[in-house]
């Protein structure tokens, strides 16, 4: 049996609604957006035969009943588009909805048969029944409007003098007309959902430590009080949140010793990631840190200087965690009957236990994870770094952050993921506001280019969001090992201006730490995740005065807090890459020219398509480098760049147009 040998629900309905987008796998995970920010939809509308068509764009806030609405405007080869704009955090509903419109229909042909000299007497009955079809669905003024003019196409004269002709074809009889159409045969998509975040998920700037490295004095333990120096200095450098890693008492049971050692000394204070001792498991302080109290004060000391608290969540025990001792349930044994610890060949840890999310008891272990982000929301959290999300159930992660944002729109979850496309993108779908990257390992022209056109690209931004780190305490990629000071110039220029959010391991970043454990390994010598530093930032830091000036840069032009409008110009050099963005209107456009080569100057010349960018080409134009306030005239799509990575790795140009001033001279906006 064919789909048409039975009758349709409604075979009136003749317009046909495809190719939605943004639709994402059916309309079942939501797009993102954040406050304030355009949601534009296109989608194929037609119907048979020539009649005109309309459509709408219908949204709502999820909570309300009451539909919004927003013109769609036909493009080419019955495409249509429309948009409308999210005003706060939360989740939104937008569905497409089209008609025949039969008075549309009815002025289109009668415009065509005037100019013939056709006689219009039927054509004047018909819109006659048309007006009076409409009317006699409305009270007030403007049914009296409406019935007016159906009387006086009637009768085949104009009550307000004119032709009847010029009456019935008035723009402001269409749009009264249009206002109150008949939609009982109109066809709606089905409805599709967008979740809004507040800027901070699309664009911010992350500086991670460890604070138990920032006490007074070398080999003594920082304490959560004595990060307020800190706070000053990034707030100063413009860094919009300053992210820790767990804050938890820590196991001594298989301690991790310095550099990653399966035995420990005394002294060792041990992996922050192995979670758990007989002072307190998820929801509480690590006593040498300080208290709760302590904890409480620093998130509020933060926001004096614009800065947010992100913390680390690591659903992860050390054998110590209270969860071991009363839930042993949640964990999976061995045959002997001891709890498996975690693994990910041929690495091992030792100190740490996963949770068995396939055991018997799921739904206890889901609410009591779920009551760890509801404690630290308590404490004024709303910013949260996940630990490996992806060893965890991923139906877990649908239904804890659906539920914490049901409460608190504005949360923030950062997903560190380094995994597989399909699995951080199923993430991301899942509720994670941002995600960790392959960014460490692109390194060449080719493969910067690919990746971002890849996170550029329908759909994947419509719901992913990078967040660019050049290092972690896990990762010191193999150019930061051999490239030296420019080498981390040049991966943060790269990262800041690449991605609207990005971070840094700070101190380590800071002061160009580059030496690993070992030849062709990622990890530190004297790892900081195994021992406490004393990070002497007072002493000189290279990259200090880039990173704020970048930050300034960054906060400044809205063309950098996006990457909807992301475009490569070509250059005649693999060894410098060039990527422009632009605001939605143009308004705002930046070129970031970078030279990947920390060794050597390189020099090419930049073809810029000066139509894209609405630039005359016998025009010149300015180039506005924001790193060092110094200006370059510029005249047609070709022209010359040289960059020393010593003195500087990179332009940051804002693109000026001419504009003629009232004297005859040129100013550059």
């Amino acid at each position: 049996m064919n789909q048409y040998s039975t009758f349709p629900a409604e075979g009136r309905r003749r317009t046909v609604i495809e190719n939605v987008s943004p639709e994402i796998d059916g309309g079942n995970p939501s797009i993102k957006r954040t406050v304030n920010e355009r949601v534009i939809v296109e989608a194929d509308i037609f119907a048979d035969g020539h009649d005109s068509l309309t459509a709408v764009l219908k949204y709502r806030q999820a909570q309300e009943r009451e539909w919004l609405e927003s013109p769609m405007e036909y493009l080419t080869n019955d495409r249509w588009r429309g948009y409308f704009v999210v005003t706060r955090t939360g989740d939104f509903i937008y569905t497409v909805e089209a008609w025949v419109n039969h008075f549309e229909s009815w002025r289109k042909d009668l415009k065509k048969k005037l100019p013939t000299g056709q006689n219009i007497a039927v054509d004047i009955q018909v819109g006659s029944s048309l007006v009076e079809s409409t009317a006699r669905r409305l009270t007030g003024f403007d049914a009296e409007r409406l019935w007016q003019l159906a009387d006086d196409l009637r009768n085949g004269a104009s009550s307000t003098g004119g032709s009847i002709t010029e009456r019935a074809l008035d723009d402001s009889v269409a749009e009264l007309m249009n206002r109150h159409a008949d939609r009982s045969d109109a066809t709606t998509h089905r409805e599709l959902r967008v979740t809004v975040d507040r800027e901070l998920a699309r664009c911010g700037a992350w500086y991670e430590l460890f604070p138990r490295s920032f006490g007074p004095e070398a080999g003594k333990h920082g304490t959560l009080r004595d990060l307020d120096p800190q706070l000053e200095r990034l707030g100063r450098m413009g860094f919009d949140i300053l992210y820790l890693p767990p804050v938890h008492p820590i196991g001594k049971s298989f301690r991790k010793g310095k550099n990653n050692q399966v035995t420990a000394l005394p002294s060792d204070p041990g992996s922050p990631w192995a979670i758990g001792s007989p002072e307190g498991g998820h929801k509480a302080i690590h006593p040498e840190l300080g208290t709760l109290m302590d904890f409480a004060r620093l998130v509020t000391k933060a926001r004096e200087y614009k800065i947010e608290i992100a913390l680390d969540v690591a659903f992860q025990c050390s054998a110590d965690h209270p969860y071991v001792r009363d839930h042993p349930e949640w964990f999976r044994h061995r045959p002997d009957g001891t709890i498996q610890y975690a693994e990910n060949p041929p690495k091992v840890y030792q100190d740490i236990v996963p949770f068995d999310f396939e055991c018997k008891n799921w739904r206890e272990l889901w609410l009591e994870l779920k009551s760890v982000f509801d404690f630290w929301i308590a404490q004024g959290v709303q910013i949260f770094r996940v630990d490996n999300p992806h060893t965890k159930s991923l139906p877990f992660w649908g239904w804890c952050i659906g539920e914490l944002k049901e409460d608190n729109p504005n949360l923030i979850f950062l997903a560190e993921a380094f995994t597989r496309p399909k699995v951080m993108y199923e993430l991301a779908k899942l509720g994670f506001s941002q995600s960790y990257n392959y960014f460490p390992w692109r390194n060449t022209k080719e493969e910067l280019t690919g990746y971002f056109q890849e996170l550029v690209r329908e759909p994947v931004v419509e719901f992913f969001r990078p967040n660019i780190w050049p290092n972690t305490p896990d990762i010191l990629p193999k150019f930061l090992q051999e490239g030296g000071p420019a080498a981390f110039a040049i991966r943060f220029v790269l990262a800041a201006t690449l991605g609207p959010s990005y971070g840094i391991y700070g101190p380590a970043f800071e002061i160009c730490e580059h030496v690993s454990r070992e030849p062709g390994s990622e990890e530190y010598l004297n790892s900081e995740k195994y021992e406490i530093k004393h990070w002497d930032l007072a002493a000189a830091r290279p990259l200090e005065s880039l990173i704020t000036r970048v930050n300034r840069i960054r906060h400044d032009e809205p063309a950098l807090q996006a990457s909807h409008h992301l475009g490569f110009p070509s250059v005649d050099n693999d060894q410098i890459i060039a990527y422009s963005k632009s605001t939605a209107d143009g308004q705002d456009t930046i070129l970031t020219i970078v030279n990947l080569n920390p060794y050597h100057t390189q020099s090419g010349w930049i073809n810029l398509p000066l139509a894209d960018l609405a630039i005359d080409p016998q025009s010149p134009y300015q180039m506005h480098d924001l790193l060092d306030d110094t200006r370059y005239q510029w005249q047609g799509e070709r022209n010359y760049i040289e960059l020393n990575p010593g003195k500087a790795p990179a332009h940051i140009f804002r693109l000026r147009r001419p504009v003629l001033t009232r004297d005859g001279s040129v100013n550059y906006l």
